[in-house]
């Protein structure tokens, strides 16, 4: 039998609680008051993202006269809101955390969102769930950039390669796969294309611990 991921590594919004349509809600509105309505084309740049990256989105394609730091906290306030407001975990995530904290395989919450939203999330879900939690201002970069991945590694002593995460966006599989993590993806909003190291469920429900030891045995090293 394949032995245990070193630690399993998870996103939040989208992935363990869903929040993803949230996000969507806050920025859309927030897009519409400076006159912008969202399309297709603005999705990339809002799923997976941080708060700051979708600010500075919305601040060229609108043109406005608000800066986009002011963008950003109006978005963390509007995404906050709604957060606060309920949040409902993704099919299969507790009964998955459950088993992986009966295991003992350390856990760690990588999350592009701020740490008011994460700590918003954690108040709801729980924190015993998690030997460690990162969000967005934790690292200098976030998703895609493969440092938030790196850093919850470092920072259980661990090599990422041994590690498994756990995604619902072409963006955060892109931050773990650069990182060197194995991935499972549960696509939430936009599809996410096959491709090596990412193994695709359509629900977390079809997770288990034995299904990922077997992605870090099949993990070859990267150079």
């Amino acid at each position: 039998m394949p032995a245990f991921p070193a630690a399993v590594l998870f996103d939040m919004d989208g992935t363990l609680v869903d929040t993803e349509h949230l996000w969507l809600q806050a920025t859309a509105e927030v897009s519409a008051e400076l006159g912008h309505a969202l399309t297709e084309e603005d999705v990339p740049e809002v799923l997976g993202r941080a708060v700051d990256h979708t600010a500075a989105h919305l601040h060229r394609t609108t043109r406005t006269s608000i800066t986009a730091d002011a963008l950003a906290e109006r978005l963390s306030d509007a995404f906050s809101s709604k957060v606060a407001a309920g949040v409902v975990p993704r099919p299969g995530a507790l009964a998955l955390l459950a088993e992986l904290g009966d295991a003992a395989v350390p856990t760690a919450l990588v999350s592009a969102s701020p740490r008011r939203v994460v700590d918003l999330v954690l108040g709801s879900l729980g924190d015993h769930w998690f030997t460690l939690t990162l969000a967005a201002e934790d690292t200098r970069l976030t998703k895609p950039d493969p440092a938030p991945y790196l850093a919850a590694a470092e920072r259980l002593g661990l090599d990422p390669a041994a590690c498994v995460a756990v995604e619902d966006t072409p963006t955060g599989v892109a931050s773990a796969r650069a990182a060197g993590c194995s991935v499972l993806a549960v696509p939430s909003t936009v599809p996410i294309a096959e491709a090596e190291r990412i193994t695709l469920l359509d629900s977390l429900e079809q997770a288990d611990l034995a299904l990922l030891s077997t992605l870090t045995a099949r993990t070859t090293p990267t150079a």
